[in-house]
């Protein structure tokens, strides 16, 4: 069916006047009666009779009226939402992050991006999730940015790092370890260790400590989320390695620095690479390789 028929009937249902509704279209009246014959033609029914000079609905007419106005409406409305989605200076970020950077990264990140007065009115929608969540939901066109753990073998994903975060071990304050303000990760061989989930971007690193170390840790459960693992050793269920994040500090858990292994953990910033990016995607990102972003 031809949407600009369907316009045309629309204009001309409310006028009931061809050459009223043809001179509002800007198309000559034998175009627009053309256009209806045709649309008739296609739907098998009348849709106008003719009433003294001018024309009226028929039955069939009111009710195809009724369905195509609402269907105008939205596709107007659809039309509306993508001319300010593609907006310069306004416009939707879907943004994704993982949970360590729910307190202050992504909030001052955010702030500071909105202080320029050209990206006021663009708005954001958040959601947290592990890196696994994260990179099949930007796959997905659920998010338009992810900032999370990088991830081998995703050759249509660009990771640029952002961050550093540096890790700890957590223990609880009552724990003969919590004297010690660093520790070599042997210390922990005979520890029950509370550990993050395979779906979780940082468990590659910490399998990797552990192999540095030389050893297999004694994991006692497996969790996703930052605060199910500081809320675990919190009870003494056991002790863990975590991104120092400010969540710690308001737990009695004492921080002990890892040493005699070399790390390096970085949050990425991950796009898709070959999809079209909205003006307000791209400014945004643009503002964290410029402002942000750092070198490995």
């Amino acid at each position: 069916m031809n949407l600009n028929y369907v316009y045309y009937f629309k204009v001309l249902a409310e006028t009931e006047h061809y050459t009223h509704a043809a001179t509002l279209l800007g198309i000559t009246q034998p175009s627009l009666s053309h256009a209806i014959r045709l649309l008739e033609q296609e739907l098998q029914v009348y849709l106008f009779e003719k009433q003294g000079r001018n024309i009226k609905l028929t039955k069939y007419g009111h009710i195809f009226y009724e369905h195509i106005q609402q269907g105008l409406q939205q596709i107007e409305k659809g039309k509306q939402q993508l001319i300010a989605l593609s907006s310069q200076t306004q416009g939707q970020i879907d943004l994704g992050f993982i949970y360590t950077l729910g307190a202050r990264f992504v909030p001052h990140t955010l702030k500071n991006f909105l202080e320029n007065k050209t990206y006021q009115n663009i708005k954001f929608t958040l959601r947290q999730g592990t890196t696994t969540q994260l990179i099949k939901g930007l796959k997905e066109e659920i998010y338009d940015v992810v900032f999370c753990s990088y991830v081998e073998n995703e050759k249509d994903i660009q990771f640029t790092p952002i961050a550093k975060e540096e890790l700890v071990v957590i223990v609880p304050k009552q724990h003969p370890l919590a004297s010690y303000t660093s520790i070599d990760l042997k210390q922990l061989e005979h520890e029950h260790i509370v550990y993050y989930s395979k779906t979780s971007g940082i468990r590659p690193l910490l399998d990797s400590l552990f192999k540095q170390a030389d050893m297999q840790p004694n994991i006692i459960c497996e969790v996703e989320e930052d605060s199910a693992v500081i809320g675990l050793v919190d009870i003494n269920y056991g002790v863990a390695i975590v991104p120092d994040i400010p969540m710690i500090d308001t737990f009695p858990l004492q921080k002990l620095k890892i040493c005699n292994i070399e790390y390096q953990r970085y949050i990425y910033l991950a796009t898709m690479k070959n999809r079209f990016v909205p003006p307000a995607v791209h400014h945004f990102c643009t503002y964290i390789l410029h402002h942000i972003a750092i070198n490995e």
